[in-house]
């Protein structure tokens, strides 16, 4: 059985001890930390399958990291384990999301089979979800598992088969075009074009010649015949991008193409008829539109045959996380950039903005995270951006209230202590207790990290 297993114990006789029964009996691999602070930073870092986790532990305890876990990582199976097992924290344990839950001491050939078992779940859950990713590649890149995303699929599937026309409503940057992009792909005219057009972009008398074309000497400097865009998306799809915000001619010539299926190119005596799917978007209120006189009232009922109402990324704050790592792995390609990860708690940053600017603000806070991170990790201090709402969790928690009444020279040592046991191990855990590869890790040369692990007490051998 293949799997990578993160082992979470600050007994590190037990932790190891877990190392040298589960890799040889699963064909795993296993991981061990000292500490659910040391946790979170390799689960940052890496992907796990399972994660086996002590609940009595200083500082964070197995509880406070299930919790983050499951907000950071809600798809991986974690077991927990205690010598203080009992029915009600056993009970508590599997309500706060565990799998299942082991006691201390615990017999060698049980554990074996119950960590077998929730691997296989974990593994299987992973074949599924893959199964699933593929399924939903249907739509194309538009990225989504919050139920806002899927009364959209829904919408898509249920009028991408047939050519009746579509208006995709929404603020900006929620995926309008790729909402558009998704019902070309799923109807029968998936093999012809597909072209979409920024109307605001188009000045109005260029706008109207782009989608009808033209005949030579309709005007000066038509030197020759010209399609329109109709003509070129013929047995396609045409996008009308951002339709709320074009002139009351040209939305009369557009009604007439609704009405008609024809259109007359500028200079023209005679009408061609068209066979094209006409998919709309705008982030305007047409029906207030309507009643200031700005957009026509029955060119409004021929568009809004079947709507398509995106919601805003505020509304859909759990799909933030798969968006994310998509647009990382996206753009680190494209800037030609190692791939990175985005650090816990940037990505609880993430999940607390308001976003006004939607997916794209979030598109452009990335790349400018990606831009800026000299690590594999993204982190706070390489992007702009202020937490929206109150922090929901804070990954550099280290137990202040033991500090309390220390003098500060003490407080201050040994919160030293504390983050270079917990920083420093996971970069050795990661690296197998490899000095200098876990230095490269850190960004130090491998002299400057020896000298720390000196300093306060860390032997690689442990991590080994």
């Amino acid at each position: 059985m293949k799997g990578n297993v993160l082992v979470v114990d600050d007994e590190r006789d037990m932790a190891m001890l877990l190392k040298r029964t589960l890799e040889p009996e699963l064909d795993c691999t296993v991981t061990t930390v000292f500490s659910a602070e040391m946790a979170l930073t390799v689960l940052s870092r890496e992907s796990f399958d399972l994660v086996l986790c002590d609940i009595r532990m200083p500082g964070m305890d197995g509880f406070e990291l299930l919790d983050q876990v499951g907000d950071l990582f809600p798809d991986l199976t974690m077991v927990m384990i205690t010598a203080f097992g009992s029915i009600d924290v056993a009970i508590n344990a599997i309500k706060q999301g565990a799998y299942d839950f082991i006691s201390k001491p615990f017999d060698r050939d049980e554990i074996i089979f119950r960590v077998k078992k929730a691997l296989e779940r974990s593994l299987l859950l992973k074949e599924n979800q893959k199964l699933h990713n593929e399924k939903k590649g249907q739509f194309g890149k538009l990225i989504g598992e919050s139920p806002a995303m899927a009364a959209v699929f829904q919408k898509i599937a249920m009028v991408a088969e047939s050519n009746i026309t579509v208006l995709i409503t929404g603020e900006s940057g929620t995926g309008k075009d790729l909402t558009a992009q998704s019902i070309h792909s799923l109807s029968p005219r998936r093999d012809h074009q597909y072209i979409p057009i920024n109307c605001p972009t188009v000045p109005e008398h260029i706008l109207e010649s782009e989608l009808f074309g033209y005949k030579k000497g309709a005007f000066t400097n038509a030197i020759r015949d010209k399609k329109g865009l109709f003509q070129e998306a013929d047995q396609g799809t045409l996008f009308l991008d951002e339709i709320g915000d074009i002139s009351p001619t040209v939305q009369t010539k557009l009604l007439r193409v609704l009405q008609e299926r024809e259109i007359k190119p500028l200079g023209d005596t005679k009408s061609i008829k068209i066979d094209v799917r006409i998919i709309a978007s705008t982030n305007r209120n047409l029906q207030q539109k309507i009643i200031d006189g700005e957009f026509r009232e029955d060119f409004f009922y021929r568009l809004n045959v079947f709507t398509i109402e995106l919601p805003p990324l505020r509304e859909r704050l759990t799909d933030i996380p798969s968006i994310a790592q998509h647009l990382v792995i996206k753009h680190c390609k494209k800037l030609g950039r190692q791939e990175k990860k985005i650090s816990p708690r940037l990505m609880t940053l993430l999940m607390e903005h308001a976003w006004p600017g939607n997916v794209r603000e979030l598109e452009n806070t990335l790349i400018q995270g990606i831009l800026s991170a000299d690590t594999d990790t993204i982190t706070c201090s390489d992007v702009s951006l202020e937490p929206m709402v109150p922090h929901l969790y804070n990954p550099d928690a280290m137990n202040y209230d033991t500090l309390q009444g220390l003098p500060y020279k003490e407080a201050k040592e040994e919160m030293l202590l504390r983050f270079n046991h917990n920083y420093i191990g996971a970069m050795l855990s990661l690296s197998g207790g490899n000095v200098t590869q876990a230095a490269k890790k850190c960004g130090l040369e491998r002299q400057a990290l020896q000298q720390i692990m000196r300093r306060f007490d860390i032997s690689a051998d442990m991590y080994r």
